[in-house]
């Protein structure tokens, strides 16, 4: 008989009690597929005399997750921590060094030190494995790596982050305003108390980095991505994305292009009909683009405590089997640095909102300026504001701006912000112009 594979566990939060009473519960169906057992036989957290329900694992308490990692007694660190820095990194590092596999679910920690820590995962013949860092239980990691290892890619794209997709959902079908909808996910433990990581893009910006990887073989950089968030979306954009057969989703976007690997991360107007437009709620997707094959998309929860153990749980699962892979899907010699395409350079048709001055030429400005950087539209909603044009019976009072939708054909993103930047400079507009870039995918 096989011996068990013995796991030290750091993090017993929401993932890591749901974890062991994964493992507990289907001990019998691992054993049955894996040829071998998993066992949790030491654990770590903040608190040691907290209650935690862990089914029927009784692991050992160790000190820290450096003297976990570091534990003669496991075959596998699982780290659950959190967090780019220590103690998740010198953790990492520490099993690493020791020869021991390392499953874990941090993206912050693989995006910026991932590189590094598979180069020690290679040193040392041992797995970095990562499904539960981008989309919970989607398994995105093990598709790119080894489901169509035979096929190139041309764009991989996602909805990576639950609780916007919450919030752009809501606003959609419900008509409430941003704040509203984010007051609400607060409340029900969807976001955050400062939720600026999640909905200002930055959590889809790691993952993204992660999945570029992947994808094209390039080194895991985040800070080659562009990043918007939700922030500035109102009602009034998806009412019109509505009218227009969009749906508003924070898609983050990696595609290759003739300049390099252009990766965003941005709100992006979808035709209604594709099967990422479909994905509502706190449910994640990826779609992959590969050479000979129709897109895959793949849909399914992307966090919670059951769905990321389900990852974590299948990622032990390949080192019970002795599966082995390179972490980013090929040797670390054999990963490129990322020719970062600039933002500049994005080709595509895109959504922009004004709040144009009611006054005579204001319309002939507007259009001068986007004829002068070669930009064609496809279609001008104009929307005027309740009550007199001009404000009160004052002719000289200032002029009431009017919303104004322009939807343009295919141009560059440095031409729409030159031409913008131009009409903001005439003052014939009030507040920031509302940009959304549209994908027909």
């Amino acid at each position: 008989m096989v011996a068990p594979l013995k796991a030290g566990l750091a993090g017993l939060g929401t993932v890591g009690s749901a974890v062991a009473r994964l493992i507990a519960q289907q001990r019998d169906l691992i054993e049955a597929r894996c040829g071998r057992g998993i066992e949790i036989v030491a654990v770590t957290a903040r608190t040691a005399d907290k209650k935690r329900d862990l089914g029927q694992a009784k692991p050992r308490w160790v000190s820290d997750p450096a003297t976990l990692a570091a534990d003669e007694e496991i075959d596998v660190f699982v780290e659950l921590i959190g967090g780019e820095g220590d103690p998740a990194k010198l953790a990492v590092k520490t099993a690493l060094a020791a020869g021991k596999s390392v499953v874990t679910a941090n993206k912050a920690l693989l995006a910026r030190h991932g590189v590094e820590l598979a180069a020690l995962a290679e040193k040392h013949g041992v797995a970095l494995n990562f499904e539960a860092a981008i989309g919970g239980a989607i398994p995105i990691v093990k598709t790119l790596r080894e489901g169509v290892s035979g096929n190139s890619f041309a764009r991989v794209y996602g909805i990576l982050n639950g609780t916007c997709n919450y919030i752009l959902t809501r606003m959609e079908q419900e008509r409430l305003s941003f704040a509203e909808c984010l007051k609400d996910a607060q409340r029900l433990g969807y976001a955050e108390a400062d939720p600026t990581f999640d909905v200002e893009g930055f959590d889809t910006a790691q993952k993204l980095a992660l999945i570029a990887s992947l994808a094209f073989g390039i080194r895991v950089n985040p800070d080659a991505v562009y990043v918007e968030g939700i922030s500035s979306i109102t009602p009034e954009d998806l009412d019109a994305a509505d009218a227009l057969g969009y749906r508003v989703k924070l898609l983050g976007v990696a595609v290759r292009t003739a300049q390099g690997i252009e990766q965003r991360v941005h709100p992006t107007m979808v035709p209604k009909e594709t099967a990422i437009a479909q994905v509502m709620g706190v449910t994640n997707a990826a779609s992959l683009d590969a050479e000979g094959i129709a897109p895959i998309t793949l849909v399914g929860p992307g966090a919670g405590g059951a769905a990321t153990a389900s990852s974590v749980v299948a990622d032990l699962c390949d080192i019970a089997r002795g599966a082995l892979a390179p972490a980013f899907g090929r040797p670390l010699s054999r990963l490129t640095e990322c020719r970062q395409a600039p933002m500049q350079r994005h080709e595509g048709g895109y959504y922009i909102r004004l709040a144009a001055l009611d006054r005579p030429g204001t319309f002939a400005t507007i259009a001068k300026h986007l004829a002068d950087e070669n930009i064609s539209l496809e279609s001008i909603v104009q929307r005027h504001p309740g009550g007199r044009p001009h404000g009160g019976d004052d002719p000289n009072s200032p002029a009431t701006p009017a919303p104004v939708i322009l939807i343009t054909y295919a141009t560059t993103e440095d031409a729409v912000r030159r031409a913008l930047n131009a009409i903001k400079r005439e003052g014939v507009i009030a507040g920031q112009p509302q940009v959304i870039r549209i994908e027909k995918y």
